[in-house]
């Protein structure tokens, strides 16, 4: 008996088309599926337009939609398919990871570089590869599958501004790869009974990327218009000396304050240096560690709501899920 799988599709290059000023979503669902016919031999689809979007464009209004759309679909498809522009997807994926948790169904989004009008396009691989994983019957939770790999959606990252080797997976292996049309799968997500779904997120979330010479005033503009901010410092992590009495000022009156990095692999390590181990000694500020910036972001968005308890908010973010932290203190 053939999968039942709903394709949400909210707009992206994928779907894009040549105008006057640029490429510009305009293909619909049904568009896209018509030029990939091997699809619905595959399963039987149902269309849903859910924006038409440059993923630029998209935010955490539009992942609460995309949740909700899914929530709401969720009895009655075995997996859903989302196609989605590149620029953004990381963060959407990431955020989905939290608003829809323990799924035992399959959430994958997918795009492309180049419109699926186009000749040379990796439109209707990346849409095939995505749906022949939604059919599988071993994946579970949300995942982008993008040139042949599948990632977990709180560890991707846009990595290629061009090229069809767009996303990598970031700490952490990718967990299946895609190939003539067959699923090998080296990692399994964990998945629950019944999934958790979340309808809240708190945008007052900023990040702050440190160049030598940043001063006090940028920090505290930020953190006045926050609840939480994420810091990508330097290496391993640390902070110039005159912002440390900000940060833990801050965070003594109760803003939420993540220490991370810049450098894409291997993570921050707070107490390796001077300039960071006050604040690994610190119990108010947080560390990202092996945690992308992306799913540092949304996670932030996702637990406030929950709880303005420094200590909660804490153990929320230090917990696990969808694999997006694995070495905390």
């Amino acid at each position: 008996m053939k999968k039942r799988i709903l394709f949400i599709a909210t707009g992206g290059t994928i779907a894009s088309e040549v105008t006057e000023l640029g490429l510009k979503p305009g293909i619909s669902a049904e568009g896209l599926l018509r030029a990939v016919p091997a699809i619905r031999e595959l399963c039987d689809v149902e269309c849903l337009q859910l924006y038409s979007l440059d993923s630029t464009d998209i935010g955490p209004e539009h992942w609460l939609g995309m949740a909700r759309a899914i929530r709401e679909n969720y009895e009655g498809f075995d997996g859903f398919v989302l196609s989605h522009g590149t620029d953004t997807m990381a963060y959407s994926a990431a955020a989905l990871s939290y608003l829809i948790q323990g799924s035992a169904k399959p959430i994958i989004l997918t795009g492309a570089q180049k419109p699926i009008g186009f000749d040379t396009t990796d439109s209707r691989v990346n849409l095939l590869d995505s749906f022949i994983c939604a059919c599988s019957g071993d994946m579970h939770g949300v995942m982008i599958v993008f040139n042949g790999r599948v990632i977990l959606g709180t560890r991707a990252r846009k990595t290629h501004s061009k090229s069809f080797d767009a996303f990598s997976s970031i700490n952490y292996p990718h967990i299946a790869d895609v190939r003539d049309g067959r699923v090998t799968q080296y990692i399994v997500p964990g998945f629950e009974r019944k999934p958790r779904f979340f309808s809240e997120l708190d945008c007052r979330v900023s990040l702050l990327k440190l160049i030598p010479g940043a001063d006090t005033a940028q920090l505290l503009f930020l953190m006045e218009r926050s609840d939480a901010l994420v810091i990508e410092s330097f290496g391993v992590g640390g902070l110039p000396r005159g912002l440390h009495e900000a940060v833990h000022l801050a965070a003594r009156e109760g803003k939420l304050i993540v220490m991370s990095t810049q450098v894409q692999n291997e993570g921050s390590d707070l107490a390796v240096y001077g300039t960071g181990r006050p604040l690994s000694e610190d119990p108010l500020i947080l560390e990202a560690y092996d945690m992308t910036t992306e799913a540092a972001v949304t996670k932030l968005m996702w637990l406030l709501p929950i709880s303005r308890s420094q200590a909660k908010a804490a153990r929320l973010f230090y917990t696990p899920v969808n694999h997006d932290i694995l070495a905390a203190r």
